[in-house]
């Protein structure tokens, strides 16, 4: 089984995977936040920073491209050609509001014709492989199926399959029926992505689907950051992480403040991984004090009872 962290804006940038990789080994495969690029033809200094040259460290990264323009596409996919990186990925899952009320994201999937014509142009003339990331409709499963016929005309490299309509954001249950329906269609790899949150969905999800070979995490890695790795998440690891990854966003952000808000977006996900967080969580919900964050943040640490946790399945 290979593992693959997903993309999640405002949690997974490059000091977090930079840093994860290092604390937490495990991951086969790391996936950007989107790029989003425009005709302007020039990558924003906090993109340069998201985007290094792919030799600059050690875990295989795929960059992912959210964009309905093909010669957007196409330019964006060059910039990571240049960078030394050998695949992008297409966003055709993102449920936000802001995007899909671009056609952009799951937006695109409700204009199959449209969609054709984009991924015809980028794949006649795309510098690298290209997998794509897709929820299985916008406001019902029953699109699917002309989805699927419309993806299985190209060269797609991966398919990464979350089951889950637009309209659903990330509530209800994945729809395991269309998932099974994607695995049966689809002519390339599929990868399987939605509500995998501890080892034993892993060993289920392995158990009903043997044959799929890769799995996305996102939420349940961002509260089991070792999940994956030899070590687990113990206490020290898990504290030599946090404070790195602090210290990091400080000096990044030029502010403990901010830093301290981007860590209370992770603390979101890491509480669930603790036992009896009620009362440290509220206290850490409400201060507003660098002092305080640190102090609550490592009581938390060193004083909850952490999940109990099964072995990594291979």
């Amino acid at each position: 089984m290979q593992y693959y962290f997903a993309p999640m804006e405002g949690l997974t940038d490059g000091i977090y995977r930079r840093l994860h990789q290092r604390y937490f080994p495990g991951i086969d495969r790391y996936y950007t936040p989107f790029f989003s690029p425009t005709v302007h033809r020039s990558l924003t200094p906090k993109e340069q920073r998201e985007l290094p040259y792919a030799d600059t460290w050690d875990a295989e990264t795929v960059p992912q491209i959210l964009t309905k323009v093909p010669e957007d596409f196409l330019w964006m996919a060059q910039q990571c050609m240049d960078r030394g990186y050998r695949e992008v990925n297409l966003n055709l899952g993102c449920p936000s509001g802001t995007v899909t009320a671009k056609s952009k994201g799951a937006g695109m999937l409700t204009d199959l014709y449209g969609l054709d014509r984009f991924l015809d142009e980028i794949f006649y003339s795309t510098p690298l492989p290209v997998s794509v990331k897709t929820r299985i409709g916008f406001g019902s499963a029953e699109e699917f199926p002309g989805i699927m016929e419309i993806l299985g005309k190209y060269p797609i490299r991966e398919l990464i399959v979350h089951p889950r309509v637009r309209m659903d954001f990330y509530s209800n249950k994945p729809n395991m029926a269309a998932f099974a329906h994607a695995l049966q269609a689809s002519t390339c790899p599929v990868c399987y992505n939605g509500d995998l949150t501890c080892l034993q969905d892993i060993e289920k999800f392995s158990e009903n689907y043997p044959r799929v070979g890769a799995v996305m995490l996102g939420r349940g890695l961002i509260a089991d950051p070792g999940m994956l790795s030899a070590t687990g998440t113990t206490p020290q690891l898990l504290e030599a992480f946090h404070d790195e990854l602090f210290e990091e966003y400080i000096r990044s952000f030029g502010s403990a403040r901010n830093a301290m808000f981007r860590m209370k977006e992770n603390w979101h996900y890491l509480l669930t991984n603790f036992e009896n967080a009620e009362k440290l969580a509220k206290s850490l919900r409400k201060t507003t004090d660098v002092s305080q964050y640190r102090e609550i943040t490592h009581k938390i640490i060193h004083t909850l009872p952490m999940r109990t946790k099964a072995a990594v399945p291979r």
